[in-house]
């Protein structure tokens, strides 16, 4: 139960018999009233807009409609008391054994706790990653990576029919610069002094391995050849070891996609003529003259005619060039064609998560969408600012392995995949991250992997000994729905109680914003709560959650602890990170 959508629902009801009664005008906007928590946690457990909202177009003084509105909620057996606020605000405090009742959802749903059917099984098409394949994952590709892949677990949570996809830029010239990198380390794999890396190629050692694999299959062929004949050759092999590679990385992460999309095959199947067609047919492409760029003085900048998308039409700032002056595409026109693409396999709402860097292309793209589909289909681009990496105070840059980065896979070796994927989800997408390799192995309330982790270990610590002392068939989920919970009164208790009835309420927020990190905040609330009470528990024996004299009361606690553990463990697949048991 999303206990905000159920109140919701029953001060609608409310209004709209009032307007079948004729004690309301017909035509108020009631779908603009909202439930929601109080700014103030002491006004209330539930807070409604409805008088604020409907006293104008009622005719009405707000007070008088909440007043009203307030004597009708308070007849409802799960209301203890209905408050007007300043001018017109409507708090609601619901009885302990309403927020009691919410354990017994929890413990009866189990992982299942929080799934929604807000999408209504919308289909979402998440596209994240989508690094050039010319090199291993770093760590800027590992935040891309677990807030895409987190943000499509919750939006398949909330009811989001979702294809998780990476497209491959294997198209542009970098993949030619990749070929001529590959060649080289083939040349010494057959024996040959390549001395240094030239400039301008790709210096790393995880060439080392393709190269030597050309050599296992190809022998010397390749050797005497000139470059036209050896370069198409080696490029569809160096992708495909790239590919390989990156796959290999990001499954190390815990990261999959359900879709590869070829930026070469898109171009080669004519999807980006066919996508510019449909803009010149709507009158949206022209040859035109663009202003110099910002920064660029009149004398500096070249007039040229260019073939142009009115890109201005749709939100953007400038026009944009869809054709280079050799008459091929531009990298803007493929992009144009891929979501038209994704827009044409049935995708209605379209995700992106880019870097930092890309940050002045998302306007054009968006304009794109919206020229294409007339607005029947979105775009959200989510950015993701850098992440530092940082050791002993001082930021860490090199890597032996990719000559100039991090790579992803040393990250994970070293800290290890949960350690990562929780830590990426610390910040919004669009903050700075740093990242302290020693913090984040930090075993204390200032890490929140830790916290949250220890969170879980120790309720099942605690349902351990309640096993040795009761038996496994009284902790079961199935016996301890069956507890009587109205000892659950200390005020802790109920705090913790609600934090978890949130959670509903969480993961579709979340996912209506786009924004897999409240996920993170909301388990870090979850886990103060619990260590809050066992720390009360060890000065108030009373309050502990095992009491063998009082098994009542216990199994109330095991309960509560349980359906704790539960939606712990809920909102850490959400975030692709495992549940511990024990640490």
């Amino acid at each position: 139960m999303n206990v905000f959508n159920h109140f919701l629902d029953i001060v609608q009801n409310q209004l709209h018999q009032w307007t079948a009664d004729g004690a309301l005008p017909a035509g108020l906007p009631i779908d603009r009233v909202s439930v929601e928590p109080p700014r103030d946690p002491s006004h209330g457990d539930l807070a409604t807009n409805a008088a604020m909202v409907l006293a104008k177009p009622a005719g009405q003084k707000p007070r008088d409609l909440a007043e009203k509105l307030a004597a009708a909620l308070a007849t409802n057996p799960d209301v203890a008391s209905a408050e007007v606020a300043g001018p017109g605000f409507l708090n609601l405090r619901l009885h302990p054994s309403f927020w009691q009742k919410r354990i017994g959802d929890i413990l009866s749903a189990g992982d299942a706790y929080g799934d929604s059917t807000l999408g209504r099984g919308t289909k979402v098409n998440v596209e994240y990653v989508s690094a050039n394949p010319t090199g291993p994952m770093h760590i800027g590709h590992a935040r891309g990576a677990v807030v895409g892949d987190a943000l499509a677990r919750l939006l398949a949570k909330a009811g989001y029919d979702v294809a998780k996809e990476y497209y491959i830029n294997d198209a542009g010239a970098q993949v030619d610069v990749l070929a001529r990198s590959a060649y080289l380390r083939y040349r010494e794999a057959l024996g040959e002094d390549i001395g240094e890396i030239p400039a301008g190629l790709y210096p790393g050692d995880y060439l080392v391995p393709v190269g030597q694999a050309l050599a296992d299959q190809y022998g010397g062929r390749l050797q005497d050849q000139p470059e036209a004949q050896w370069l198409p050759v080696v490029r569809d092999f160096a992708i495909d070891a790239m590919m390989g590679l990156i796959r290999s990385d990001l499954e190390q992460l815990g990261v999959s996609h359900d879709v590869f999309s070829s930026e070469r095959a898109l171009v080669g199947d004519g999807a980006v003529d066919r996508a510019l067609a449909t803009l010149d047919e709507a009158g949206l492409i022209y040859t035109g003259v663009l202003e110099p760029p910002k920064g660029k003085l009149p004398d500096d900048w070249e007039e040229r005619p260019q073939t142009l998308f009115k890109a201005t039409e749709f939100g953007d700032d400038v026009d944009r060039p869809v054709k280079k002056s050799d008459g091929s595409w531009t990298y803007f026109a493929s992009d144009v064609a891929y979501h038209q693409d994704k827009v044409r396999r049935g995708y209605t709402q379209l995700i992106d998560v880019w870097g930092a860097d890309h940050g002045g292309y998302v306007k054009r793209v968006a304009a794109s969408v919206r020229a294409l589909t007339g607005g029947a289909a979105e775009l959200d681009v989510k950015l993701c600012q850098l992440v530092r990496l940082m050791r002993d105070g001082e930021q860490v840059r090199m890597s032996k392995r990719s000559g100039d980065f991090i790579t992803l896979r040393e990250l994970v070796d070293e800290v290890g995949r949960d350690v990562v994927r929780f830590i990426m989800l610390t910040r919004k997408n669009d903050a700075p991250l740093d990242f302290d390799l020693a913090k984040v192995l930090e075993e204390s309330r200032d890490n929140p992997v830790f916290y949250v982790q220890y969170a879980h270990a120790r309720a099942y610590s605690v349902l351990r000994h309640a096993t040795e002392a009761f038996g496994a068939e009284a902790v079961t989920p199935a016996a301890l729905a069956q507890a009587d919970l109205s000892d659950l009164t200390d005020v802790d208790e109920l705090g913790l109680i609600r934090t978890l009835a949130n959670w509903p309420r969480i993961v579709e927020q979340a996912a209506i914003a786009h924004e897999p990190h409240r996920i993170a905040f909301y388990l870090a609330d979850v886990a103060a709560g619990f260590h809050a009470l066992w720390n009360k528990g060890r000065d108030d024996t009373t309050l502990r959650f095992i009491q063998e004299d009082a098994p009542a009361q216990t199994k109330a606690r095991l309960a509560m602890v349980l359906a704790m553990a539960t939606v712990v463990a809920s909102g850490l697949s959400v975030m692709g990170v495992l549940p511990k048991e024990s640490m």
